[in-house]
């Protein structure tokens, strides 16, 4: 058994360490809060964000990272991505060659439309780097509810090593070497979370959630291809897997925010009533100017970006996509991968 380390307290970190010491792992559990440290220490349960989950005893939690990461051959960081780069920046003189550094932050930073594992690898360039996501609520997760996720990575041993030291039987862990589509996939969804929060709370149906799910994982289709990633990616856990459990749930926090959006709540008081970081407001900001840039078509993304940033109408989100020019089921099939394929 060896020693793994969870950088950041919030829910998916505390579950995802626990899996881990559950497994026989050696668990150092960082966190900002000295005192939040002491309390799972003490308490062996993190009450903030996952109240009555009892935590393994080899989660040792600690508020300095160099007592976390010294020994540890796995390090996950689970932090925001408004953060990330910060501690990722932090970590560099704590680490070896040989580490293993694994994403399970989903978003885009802020001005510079860079993953999280773009920016691992820019500021830990020694490191061999992973990826996490998938449909992975924590309080299910906490409950011991069958999960699934996926770590991407184009290492073969970090794909084995975390499927390794994370399966168990309630949470199964699959592989997949796109690790750009997958990380990609569990960003763009939160935007569409947001959507189908806001449809709820107006009243719309099951039919409603259906028609935004499947022509929101067009336009994460879309959009992932135009930037490199294989569209057949997002059919996967961390695709359309991540995106509709997201969608159609209030365990979500996107779907939350949304849904207070669709109350008739400011942006900021949604956020606030939520209490908890949503990626999709920083991510559908970044995707918008992305799309613009890029020239690809997304009425949804577009519809969100117009409704927390430039104050439109929610009605617009709506009616941008029933008015849409394109009106194709599917835009990508397998038979049009073996077409360029052969040209």
């Amino acid at each position: 058994m060896s020693k793994i380390a969870v950088l950041g307290g919030g829910s998916f970190g505390t579950v995802v360490a626990n899996i881990i010491a559950e497994n026989g792992h050696q668990v150092g559990f960082w966190m900002r809060s000295e005192e939040a440290a002491a309390t799972i220490n003490n308490s062996h349960e993190n009450p903030h964000y996952l109240p009555g989950y009892r935590l393994d005893e080899k989660v040792v939690a600690n508020h300095q990272m160099a007592q976390v990461t010294a020994g540890a051959e796995v390090i996950f960081v689970a932090v925001p991505s408004s953060s990330f780069r910060a501690v990722v920046q932090e970590l560099k003189s704590q680490v070896d060659d040989e580490v293993m550094l694994i994403s399970t932050t989903k978003g885009i930073e802020a001005g510079s439309f860079k993953f999280m594992t773009q920016i691992l690898q820019e500021e830990l360039p020694q490191g061999r780097i992973g990826a996490l996501s998938g449909p992975n609520l924590a309080k299910e997760i906490a409950a011991r509810q069958l999960t699934g996720t996926v770590i991407a990575s184009p290492h073969e041993a970090v794909r084995e090593r975390i499927q390794d030291s994370l399966r168990s039987k309630y949470f199964r862990v699959y592989t997949n070497d796109d690790m750009f589509g997958v990380e990609l996939g569990g960003s763009l969804k939160n935007i569409y979370a947001i959507i189908a929060g806001m449809a709820a709370a107006l009243g719309m149906g099951y039919n409603t959630n259906s028609l935004l799910v499947t022509r929101s994982l067009t336009e994460m289709a879309r959009f992932g291809r135009e930037l490199g990633a294989d569209p057949m990616t997002f059919l996967g856990l961390a695709g359309v897997g991540d995106l509709v459990a997201t969608c159609s749930t209030p365990l979500s926090r996107n779907y939350r925010i949304g849904y207070a959006l669709g109350e008739g709540k400011s942006i900021e008081a949604a956020v606030k009533e939520v209490g908890q970081v949503a990626e999709g407001v920083n991510t559908v900001k970044q995707v918008r100017e992305k799309a613009v840039e890029l020239d690809v078509y997304m009425p949804l993304a577009t519809g969100l970006y117009q409704v927390i940033y430039e104050k439109d109408s929610i009605a617009d989100i709506v009616s941008s996509m029933m008015q849409s020019e394109q009106a194709l089921d599917v835009e990508f099939a397998a038979r049009d991968e073996k077409r360029l394929s052969e040209e």
